[in-house]
């Protein structure tokens, strides 16, 4: 009995050390034809999928507050897009439309085993989430927009709108051959203020490439303001939709996410935090995450309706 006693007592122990050590984040790659994508994970496999994709310049790391938040519920996953970090960084500004770039998200929720998920995006990531939304409606279960306003709402600020006109000039700077040689990692890590974070950024970074981060302004970005912006005509977004943005934002206007509403089939949510700039994710942390949170609870979503065939 008391040898018995004692292999419990060892196996409890190993189990309890096995979990502890266990990383609270894990590495994975998603495959897009001859692209890897490097995303990160959390939560269980068994609950439903959520994808989160940051913008410029940032990585997957930027999402840690997040995934902390809801990873009891949700399986959580934030992805280095393609040109960031340990994703791979294709040649070429084709490599880096909106379409393309589409691509890479289904490749992650492919990998995850599941046909959709629900997406959450900022800056960039919010594009490539609203194209998303807009292209392959059936695949987004809930939609989640930080900063970046809708594709028809962004035209109407480059046509009407001089304060976004003048904001939108740094994207304009970032299209110029060459605009990556002004670049280098410390820089890029100048908005992080928290010192350990800098110091992954700044890795992060220098893992980077920086034409890659180039070729998204290249690939995507308006060159023209004024008159002769052309306004497209995109399909309303099928999925219920939750928009939060920084009153403090100096890149993007909160203008821009006027008559959002008119843009979506579904319930749709605007927040503007008064306080947070660009980053909400860093400036606003614990009102962002609540707000998601509270949101997502109100529209549930099954795993089981997220099974790949």
């Amino acid at each position: 009995m008391r040898t018995t006693f004692t292999a419990f007592v060892a196996i409890g122990l190993a189990i309890a050390t096995a979990a502890i050590a266990a990383p609270k984040f894990q590495d994975h790659f998603a495959q897009n034809g001859a692209v890897k994508i490097h995303y990160v994970s959390a939560g269980s496999p068994s609950k439903p999928l959520v994808v989160m994709i940051h913008g410029y310049p940032d990585i997957w790391y930027t999402w840690r507050h997040l995934m902390d938040e809801l990873d009891g519920e949700y399986r959580v996953v934030a992805m280095d897009t393609r040109g960031y970090n340990l994703s791979d960084k294709p040649e070429g500004v084709e490599n880096y439309k909106h379409a393309v770039l589409r691509t890479d998200v289904e490749a992650v929720i492919r990998a995850e085993g599941r046909k959709s998920a629900i997406l959450i995006g900022h800056d960039f990531g919010a594009s490539t989430s609203w194209r998303t939304a807009i292209d392959r409606p059936e695949i987004v279960d809930r939609l989640i927009i930080l900063s970046s306003p809708h594709p028809t709402n962004s035209a109407i600020q480059l046509k009407t709108n001089p304060v976004q006109q003048k904001n939108s000039q740094y994207g304009r700077n970032n299209q110029q051959p060459g605009s990556e040689a002004r670049m280098n990692a410390e820089r890029m890590a100048g908005w992080v203020r928290d010192p350990e974070a800098k110091k992954i950024y700044i890795e992060a970074f220098k893992r980077s490439n920086f034409t890659s981060l180039m070729n998204y302004y290249r690939a995507n970005f308006s060159t023209v303001i004024g008159d002769a912006v052309v306004i497209p005509d995109n399909p309303k977004i099928k999925a219920p939709l939750l928009v939060i943005h920084g009153m403090k934002d100096g890149a993007l206007d909160s203008a821009g996410h006027n008559d959002t509403w008119l843009r979506a089939e579904k319930d749709t949510t605007v927040v503007m935090l008064p306080n947070a700039g660009h980053f909400i994710q860093h400036d606003a942390t614990a009102e962002l995450n609540r707000t998601i949170h509270d949101w997502l609870r109100a529209r549930p979503v099954k795993a089981a309706d997220q099974r790949a065939n």
